[in-house]
């Protein structure tokens, strides 16, 4: 007796050349395609491993032994030989932008090494100009030069360029870039005049104009919510299909990673149609959850919020946002920064991007109607605001179970871990920065003492607390194999370690990569592990990454992407 029947779906199989194979024919209990040759971590507790997997109609019919799977064989089962390789569950992405990942895909590649070649202002610039050159049809559609991942950590002159170092690429076109973190950004004169940035304009509430102590004309870079309207005014000309063409190409990076669910973690009301006609097109490769910004339009998230997708996509919920980046110093602290560089007054700990009444009035109106609701939170201070916010309203509202969600979290204490856990808030960390900032974080923001305690999931472990790891993409990119190293080694950019005791082992780790942000997103049922019953979302890695040296897990490849049965990655 089989434990499910499936009609036969139409189905792409990867074979060892990564190419597909014919469509067959069969029907009712049998496997369409049995995965084998390989090892198959399940995430299934009990049962880690396995030999064989069944799907049909893309779900797994069953798991099991090779004798096992291959009794439900047919003449028309297809054969998805592992050839060594290894079979995971499809990775749930526990917070990113697949939306802004699109935007980076599509613009020049600011970041330093490994990820790009941008060491210093030059080399910049000279990114810039060899960009603008290759993408005229963009610049003409748009009418701006737009880079992605500038971070004055990593630039030689320890600083952001300055809108003159930007008139040097383009006089003639608004010219603007976003920091790493997505909470800055720089513009020539061009894209100042464009968001109508003066020596006049005043700081926004969450945000600041940085401008020259001695003329008083703006620097070019911009905070938070000064930079967000910025670049609001700079892409005003890219319309629906440009963002439609934004999500297609983040759905495609995400799928390159080995992702089969994606996320938008913080996105404009407005986007939710966008999104809905690219899903429509069938451009989205990967499950995607959407969740818009909670203090734009709340009637837009009731009424479009489901936990069923419709064409790969559905709305989550609603996202808040509180403070803003720690290797840039507006993370809200409850102490000063250590040493921060720049032209910063004594004693400073940031700033928050709103105030105590939004954040207790937005976790009000999710309790009361039931909406999921992530908050970004990264100083100690702005964790304080929200979890003072939760109490306030489950007391109001009673508990249920909600699964709000901390978004990184990254200067947690350890008593407001303890917080954490008795208010049920999933906590989905982002460990990936003791690799890109982990040694900037010891000499600069925290101090040796704090970094060590950043993303702390050793803490959370010690309470038998689950969490998810996330990329936050596009601030790195949805590196999942990154993100894996870095949840276990904590190793930096120098190669020192960041929090010895905060690291956990690989099957922890991989857990906060597929079960765990699966139940964040209320679909641990059919995500997140390989079980009868799920849905065939798989990724397919060069190696076993319980098998080898921790210190190499960054080299393990993303071989193939599998959403429900059918291939939407294969790698060269």
């Amino acid at each position: 007796m089989l434990p499910f029947a499936f009609p036969r779906p139409r189905l792409i199989a990867l074979t060892a050349a990564a190419l597909a194979l014919p469509l067959a024919s069969h029907a009712q209990t049998l496997a369409e395609t049995i995965y084998s040759g390989g090892p198959i971590l399940t995430m299934e507790e009990g049962a880690m491993r396995a030999e064989a997997v069944a799907v049909a109609d893309g779900r797994i019919l069953a798991v099991g032994s090779a004798a096992e799977i291959e009794a439900l064989a047919s003449d028309a089962t297809e054969r998805f030989d592992l050839a060594g390789r290894t079979l995971l569950p499809g990775f749930v992405d526990s917070h990113g932008h697949v939306v802004m990942g699109g935007l980076q895909a599509l613009s020049a590649n600011l970041l330093s090494e490994p990820d790009g070649t941008v060491n210093d202002i030059p080399a910049l610039q000279e990114e810039l100009r060899r960009w603008a050159a290759e993408n005229g049809a963009f610049i003409a559609a748009y009418d701006a030069i737009i880079g992605f991942g500038y971070d004055q950590s990593r630039l030689a002159e320890l600083r952001p360029p300055t809108r003159e170092e930007l008139d040097a690429v383009s006089t003639e076109v608004p010219v603007y870039i976003i920091h790493q973190s997505g909470h800055f950004g720089v513009a020539n004169s061009l894209g100042l005049e464009r968001a109508g940035i003066t020596a006049e304009s005043e700081n926004p509430p969450g945000g600041i104009i940085r401008k020259r102590s001695d003329t008083g004309a703006p620097t070019g870079v911009l905070e938070e919510n000064a930079h967000f309207a910025a670049l609001g005014a700079l892409l005003a000309k890219v319309d629906a299909e440009g963002f439609i063409g934004f999500a297609e190409a983040g759905s495609r990076m995400w799928a390159r990673y080995g992702y089969t669910t994606a996320q938008e973690g913080r996105a404009a009301p407005a986007f939710i149609q966008i999104a809905q006609e690219a899903a429509r097109r069938g451009l989205l490769l990967n499950d995607v959850v959407l969740y818009p910004d909670v203090l734009l339009d709340r009637d837009a998230i009731l009424q479009s919020a489901s936990r069923d997708y419709e064409n790969n996509l559905r709305v989550g919920g609603a996202k808040l946002t509180i403070d803003g980046s720690p290797q840039g110093f507006t993370a809200f602290r409850d102490r000063p920064y250590y040493d921060p560089i720049g032209d910063y007054p004594p004693g400073w700990a940031g700033y928050s991007a709103v105030t105590m009444e939004q954040v207790i009035d937005s976790i009000d109106w999710a309790f009361a109607n039931g909406v999921q609701i992530l908050t970004h939170a990264n100083g100690e201070r702005a964790s304080d605001m929200l979890l003072s916010a939760i109490a306030n309203a489950e007391a109001e509202h009673g508990p249920a179970d909600r699964r709000t969600v901390l978004i990184h979290g990254q200067f947690l204490r350890e008593d407001q871990v303890d917080r954490i856990k008795a208010l049920n808030v999933f906590p989905s960390l982002f460990p990936m920065h003791t690799f890109y900032w982990g040694d900037w974080h010891r000499d600069f923001t925290v101090g040796p003492a704090r970094a060590d305690d950043i993303s702390p999931t050793g803490w959370l472990r010690e309470r038998d607390m689950i969490f998810g790891s996330h990329h936050d993409a596009p601030v790195a990119l949805p590196d999942s194999m990154r993100i894996l190293d870095a949840t276990v080694t904590r190793r930096s950019r120098s190669g020192d370690i960041i929090g010895p005791t905060q690291r956990v082992d690989v099957l922890t780790a991989l857990k906060a990569m597929t079960i765990w942000p699966a139940y964040q997103h209320f679909e641990e049922d059919s995500k997140g592990s390989i079980a009868p019953g799920k849905r065939a979302d798989f990724v397919v890695l060069s190696q076993d990454p319980t098998a080898v040296d921790p210190e190499t897990l960054d080299g393990i490849r993303v071989e193939a992407t599998i959403k429900d049965g059918a291939v939407i990655y294969a790698a060269p």
